[in-house]
């Protein structure tokens, strides 16, 4: 992978960990956002779109 797609996966990933802030969601499980995968990041989200 290249470093302009790392870059735009890191975004990504942060843009997600926002908008679950936002939402009132730091962490579940005992597991902080920043420790999640950008694939969990993106269920949890799309979860609290349905709401």
């Amino acid at each position: 992978m290249n470093q302009i797609q790392q870059n735009e996966l890191q975004q990504k990933r942060h843009q997600l960990i926002d908008e679950l802030i936002k939402s009132g969601i730091y962490k579940i499980n005992n597991k902080h956002l920043y420790e999640w995968t950008l694939s969990d990041l993106e269920e949890e989200y799309k979860d609290i779109e349905k709401q």
